[in-house]
């Protein structure tokens, strides 16, 4: 097949590397692709949201098969424009997309379907989520309903932070993806995140990730699109991931179907395990980044052909996924200032140094500056490593993190740290 991936990341990095090595893919390009991605694919120089030039370059060049990567060309429409063309393509349409495009749609969609969540209102103004503010116990999540990049969320921990936030969010700090606010109740437990596949019809589960949204060790300072994830997690257990299976994904996919929006595509359930089992937190119609690195670190198979299966409706007929039995651990590099205003254009240099030994350095956010790499995002590398334990596989990505020259930059130091502690214990 001759495959189109769309986007420019970390996980399009990662994704671009394991559709390389399919034997069902003949071609690759990508759009428009990054320096490391390079490697693996033909990059062209159309924007993941310039919809017009991706359905353009696929009619002109005979593609077959699209895989897209970030959320917010979903959300626009790509993939119902692509299938009506006829063209296989791995994502959700629009109106399925939702379910990451409005947090409230898919809270609404979970007290129809009955799926384990936490109690929540949605609120147009200000006023009125202050005035419901009071219903809810401190500490409270305040959402922005819209896409905002992974920074959208504010755990209150007091009522002065709870009405800074909505002030925030109402007043465009979030941009649009702020015109509507989701309340919820603060719920506690472990976070961890689960993947699955559908076709529109039939889901099969796709491995389990812990992420690191906090920007500092110990889990403190703003929320971030990801700091570093491990995979698997082995906090959710065979058990529990047939509850998240039961309870939480089939339900999703099932209602989606019977209310003529099918979701094709990968789910991405962040989950929250509490004392009275998982709770959705929240979706995304797309694989995580960074959790997807860790999970094509693992994954051993043909990509390829599992994601166009889950495309075209064979889903039930297609091999199940199968993953390398070793831990993967990824730790983001993010230039200085992330998340409020990065510091773009530092220099990086010896990635090929940290890349020895297996470990692989995920472009997520580089550009060329003449000859060298230079920092063009706010996070800006995933080095990423295997171990027979999370102790190993953090032990290898930080060596291969202090190969790196990277003056600008700056990483956690404690990914992985709960597992760490317990394979300690």
């Amino acid at each position: 097949m001759n495959i189109l991936l769309v986007g420019s990341g970390g996980r399009e990095h990662a994704l671009s590397w394991q559709l390389a090595q399919s034997p069902s893919c003949a071609k690759l390009y990508a759009a428009p692709g990054n320096p490391g991605i390079e490697a693996h694919a033909e990059c062209v120089a159309t924007a993941a949201d310039d919809l017009d030039g991706l359905i353009a370059f696929c009619t002109e060049r005979g593609i077959d098969f699209v895989v897209v990567g970030p959320e917010a060309p979903l959300v626009a429409g790509l993939a119902d424009r692509l299938r009506a063309l006829g063209i296989a393509t791995f994502g959700p349409g629009a109106a399925a997309a939702r379910l990451e495009g409005s947090k409230g749609f898919t809270k609404d969609l979970c007290a129809r379907a009955g799926i384990p969540t936490a109690a929540y209102v949605r609120c147009t103004s200000a006023d009125e989520a202050l005035a419901v503010l009071g219903g809810f116990s401190i500490p409270v999540v305040i959402k922005a309903d819209g896409l905002a990049a992974g920074k959208g969320v504010v755990i209150a921990e007091t009522r002065e932070d709870a009405d800074a936030a909505i002030a925030d969010m109402f007043d465009g700090a979030f941009g649009s993806a702020g015109a509507e606010v989701v309340i919820e109740e603060f719920m506690s437990g472990e976070e961890a995140s689960f993947f699955a596949l559908s076709d529109g019809s039939n889901v099969m589960a796709f491995g389990s990730a812990q992420d690191h949204k906090r920007v500092g060790d110990g889990d403190v300072g703003p929320n971030t699109g990801g700091m570093g994830a491990y995979s698997p997690a082995p906090v959710l257990t065979p058990d529990l991931e047939a509850q998240v299976m039961d309870r939480i994904i089939r339900p999703t996919v099932a209602t989606l179907a019977a209310e003529g929006t099918p979701y094709v595509g990968v789910l991405f359930a962040g989950l929250m395990l509490t004392g009275a089992g998982p709770k959705l937190i929240e979706y995304n119609a797309r694989f995580g980044d960074p959790e997807c690195q860790v999970l094509m670190m693992r994954y051993a198979g043909d990509l390829a052909a599992l994601l166009y299966a889950a495309s075209t409706g064979a889903l039930a007929s297609a091999t199940p996924p199968a993953f390398a039995s070793d831990y993967a651990l990824t730790v983001v590099m993010a230039a200085n200032g992330y998340p409020a205003t990065p510091e773009k254009g530092g220099a990086i240099h010896g990635i090929a140094d940290a890349e020895s030994g297996g470990v692989r350095v995920f472009h997520a956010g580089t550009a060329r500056g003449g000859d060298q790499i230079v920092a063009a995002g706010g996070r800006v590398l995933n080095v990423t490593a295997t171990g027979r334990s999370v102790t190993e596989a953090q032990m290898r990505a930080y060596a291969a993190v202090d190969k790196l020259d990277f003056p600008t930059g700056f990483c956690r130091r404690d990914i992985g740290w709960r597992e760490v502690a317990r394979e300690a214990e």
